[in-house]
């Protein structure tokens, strides 16, 4: 499944069994929302929390937010369940927890395929073990369903016994396996979540981090993380301005039989013109959702 351009800058995870979270969701300035049948939900809410965010998705009312329903494994009580419900719930993607395989993704999409989800419905893995780490480019390419990775970080450390330190120098092996696949594949991907709402400066540093190292954005936890999430992962004013005139030089020099250009005395060539693109196609985008 091709992945247009859209901003995934702010992706906020939402309880599915707490009708009032989700109806709040409606007004919040994230790019996207995770609405959580896994670990949001305790075993005793998990059929009533499916109910509530199926009844919350038909009900509509989240404008132009991307919404992934994250359904429990297929190995629970409940996987197969959620599946069912999420094939024709309208949600725009479904969430897998804690994908090891490529075979995972496939025996998901067949149960959703076999109960009434249209094309459009993509698929989207959590990325939160050590195998899942190891197969991550098997998991990317597993079907043209696929629309994204998401991060699991906190589980990913708890697998690996390592500290979750704040430059994340022992989850960078993991990060830059997962990057890379989704990259080869042409998958969005999104950042795991930062658990200290007491420390925004911790969390700011966090998303400027995700963003060097290549993300599309952030998942969260609260609705206080969103501005920063959104700024740090939306291009600057210099960056589009930047990107706007290496497009038009370029095209000039085109015009003129020129293969290179220079723009405010730096080289600039095709791979240069790629990127100024994407940057301007993102910072619309953004603006649309404004």
């Amino acid at each position: 499944m091709a992945t247009p351009i859209r901003p995934r800058r702010s992706v906020l995870y939402m309880p599915g069994s707490n009708p009032r979270a989700l109806e709040k969701g409606k007004s919040l300035a994230c790019d996207g929302i995770i609405l959580d049948l896994e670990d949001a939900v305790a075993p005793d809410a998990k059929a009533a929390a499916r109910d509530t965010v199926v009844a919350a998705l038909a009900g509509g009312g989240y404008g132009a937010r991307e919404l992934l329903l994250r359904v429990n494994g297929l190995n629970t009580p409940w996987g197969h369940a959620d599946l069912v419900a999420a094939a024709t719930s309208g949600a725009h993607g479904v969430l897998l927890p804690k994908v090891e395989s490529a075979d995972t993704v496939r025996q998901a999409e067949r149960v959703l395929e076999a109960h009434g989800a249209p094309p459009e419905l993509a698929l989207w893995c959590m990325m939160e073990t050590p195998r899942g780490m190891l197969r991550a480019e098997e998991i990317a390419d597993a079907t043209p369903r696929l629309a994204g990775l998401v991060m699991g970080t906190s589980d990913l450390a708890k697998d690996l016994h390592c500290a979750h330190t704040p430059l994340r120098l022992p989850l960078v092996t993991s990060i830059g396996l997962c990057l890379l696949a989704a990259r080869a594949a042409n998958l969005a991907i999104l950042d795991g979540v930062y658990l200290d709402l007491g420390d925004a400066d911790g969390f700011a540093a966090s998303c400027v981090q995700g963003r060097e190292l290549g993300f599309d954005g952030k998942t969260l936890i609260h609705p206080k993380q969103l501005d920063a999430a959104n700024a740090a992962f939306a291009p600057s004013e210099d960056e589009v301005a930047w990107s706007r005139r290496v497009i038009a030089a370029h095209a000039e020099a085109e015009a003129a039989g020129k293969g290179v250009v220079l723009v405010d005395g730096r080289l600039v060539e095709n791979l240069h013109v790629e990127n100024a693109r994407r940057v301007v196609a993102m910072a619309e985008a953004i603006a649309a959702l404004s």
